[in-house]
């Protein structure tokens, strides 16, 4: 995950960290929504946190309105104020409720990657409707209108058939232009991980070869959509469902593949473990941080969030005359927010040695 979002989370704790299922599926949600809050409420004050926090992630949650079907919520707040907070595409694997230095922000992490920000567009000769679909479930939707007339062609022979004919090929082409002229843009400032087209077949077609780049290699075609009235939903939103899980498996290949052929070379791009991560952490020389299984593990931390090492010792040579100890799931990701380093969870594709690996900016 792109940690540029997570930016907010780089100030004084102690923070309030939760994360817990918010689906809407059922009869009586409401009613299993509010125990789930009084059990995260218990929690917290068992473990000391301070109420302004603790009312801050409260009031987020009540105030929303509730999802659509199954879904998750991360919320993480410090001195009264709400941080993140992010309505996640699964239920977490468990309900956890945390009060510590550091944030826990893990699970937000690995469920908003099941829907990154992406862009659908379903786009027709005439124009186009992009929506931008953010991490947190919001959608918001501009539509571009190009010239409606002539669009279509007519059928027949002669000159006079032949320069209408021309003349909406060309404005079907001016209109396609003026889409993807949009799109870059919106692409520029969103940063979607996939752009996907869907529609008619040739509009799509000859949208997706108007892209310029960078657009373009983020561009995938769907069979589905139609800007029609009355048009469904349904069958875009599985394809696009699919399209997304698709690209984030390979990713996954593909991250686990590059980490052991760096690991294997002199150069040694990738390492695993505590204190070669650490120690990359606190020269800034991260790229990707990759987070497994690491339990209850921990570290120790400075005051600045890149100051992480697996021993006093190392704290010591970095000028840090007093370290905490830390959890290492929330120290080394809260460190890699803090040096701009993109952090991934990690499934059975690569056995971390403690949990931890990391990809590196240079040997």
């Amino acid at each position: 995950m792109d940690t540029h979002e997570l930016r907010a989370l780089l100030t004084d704790g102690p923070f309030v960290s939760v994360h817990f299922d918010e689906s809407h599926d059922t009869e009586d949600a409401a009613k299993q929504l509010r125990l789930r809050l009084k059990e995260i409420e218990a929690a917290l004050a068992d473990q000391g946190a301070d109420r302004p926090s603790v009312e801050a992630v409260l009031r987020a949650v009540e105030e929303s309105p509730p999802p659509v079907g199954r879904a998750g919520r991360t919320v993480v707040a410090a001195h009264g104020s709400v941080l993140l907070d992010r309505r996640l595409a699964a239920p977490p694997p468990a309900q956890e409720a945390r009060f510590s230095g550091l944030p826990y922000f893990l699970p937000a992490v690995s469920h908003l990657e099941e829907a990154p920000a992406h862009l659908v567009v379903l786009v027709d000769r005439t124009g186009a409707d992009i929506e931008v679909h953010r991490p947190d479930g919001s959608v918001e939707t501009e539509t571009v209108r190009g010239r409606e007339h002539p669009v279509h062609k007519v059928r027949g022979g002669g000159p006079a058939h032949r320069d209408i004919q021309s003349h909406a090929e060309q404005t079907a082409r001016d209109n396609l232009s003026e889409v993807a002229g949009h799109i870059a843009k919106t692409a520029e400032r969103v940063r979607p991980r996939a752009i996907v087209l869907a529609g008619e077949i040739q509009a799509r077609t000859d949208l997706h070869e108007r892209l310029p780049e960078p657009a373009r290699s983020l561009a995938a075609e769907v069979d589905a959509g139609s800007r029609a009235s009355g048009a469904g939903r349904a069958e875009l939103d599985r394809a696009v469902h699919e399209l997304l899980t698709g690209q984030r498996l390979r990713e996954l290949d593909d991250l686990a593949d590059r980490f052991r052929a760096d690991a294997a070379r002199e150069s040694a791009l990738a390492v695993s473990g505590l204190p070669a991560v650490t120690a990359a952490l606190a020269e800034a020389n991260v790229a990707t941080l990759l987070v497994g299984e690491s339990g209850e593990a921990s570290v120790y931390t400075g005051s600045e969030p890149a100051q992480v090492g697996v021993a006093q010792s190392r704290l010591d040579a970095l000028g840090v005359a007093d370290p905490a100890r830390r959890r290492a799931d929330e120290a080394l990701p809260y460190a890699a927010v803090a040096v701009g380093a993109d952090v991934v969870v990690m499934d059975e594709r690569l056995d971390l040695t403690d949990g931890f690996g990391a990809l590196l900016r240079h040997p």
